[in-house]
């Protein structure tokens, strides 16, 4: 169950000038490690520092002896096996600058919308959740950051093919086009993800993700 939660994960993905890149999962990271195609790098008190697989496992391992503290860390723990989540990862052959823009799809409208149905205000999984086109396409909706919002079934139904104004339904937040990244901001209100904001350049937060 911990190895499963901790592959949970995300970890952030720099190019080898420190540039930010896009968010993988830990599956895909550990892949990149153990080719030695990226390193882990860690920020302490603004100070870099940068593993190899192996050297990231003896020096986690050290600190867990020694008993030095590893806020929000989380550990994956197998029979053959146990290191620490990086958080971080530079790839070491990689020299592309990132290209900007948001990709307009599902998932960055849920996090935009924080999974929040715009109508009632309630939050539900995303598998109770589905895209509302403000204005329907049947009478000319553009599907657009402006014009497609989060609804929950019931609100949705209700909806139907009107807008929100003839179906006496109020929007609690007007949609807008994210300036950063949705998935990256949402990432950020967790503690365990603070380290990224080191990286996080205002010119590099619309980076798309994958």
């Amino acid at each position: 169950m911990e190895v499963a939660s901790s592959l949970d994960a995300s970890v952030l993905v720099l190019n080898k000038f420190f540039m930010a890149m896009n968010v993988v999962s830990v599956r895909r990271a550990l892949t990149l490690l153990y080719k030695n195609s990226a390193e882990v790098v860690t920020v302490d008190e603004d100070k870099f520092a940068s593993y190899n697989i192996n050297t990231w496992r003896d020096v986690s391992q050290l600190r867990a002896k020694l008993g030095l503290p590893e806020e929000d860390c989380d550990w994956i723990r197998a029979v053959s096996l146990e290191i620490p989540v990086p958080r971080i990862i530079r790839l070491l052959f990689y020299d592309r600058v990132p290209h900007w823009g948001i990709k307009f799809n599902r998932r960055n409208i849920f996090a935009r919308d924080e999974n929040r149905c715009q109508y009632c205000g309630s939050r539900f999984p995303t598998s109770e959740l589905s895209l509302d086109h403000m204005i329907p396409r049947s009478r000319g909706g553009r599907t657009t950051w402006t014009n497609v919002v989060c609804a929950c079934t019931e609100c949705n139904k209700h909806k139907g093919g009107r807008t929100p104004e003839e179906a006496r339904l109020k929007l609690i937040r007007k949609p807008f086009v994210p300036k950063h990244s949705p998935i990256i901001t949402l990432k950020l209100n967790s503690g365990k993800y603070r380290s990224w904001k080191q990286f996080l350049d205002h010119a590099y937060w619309s980076v798309p993700l994958k």
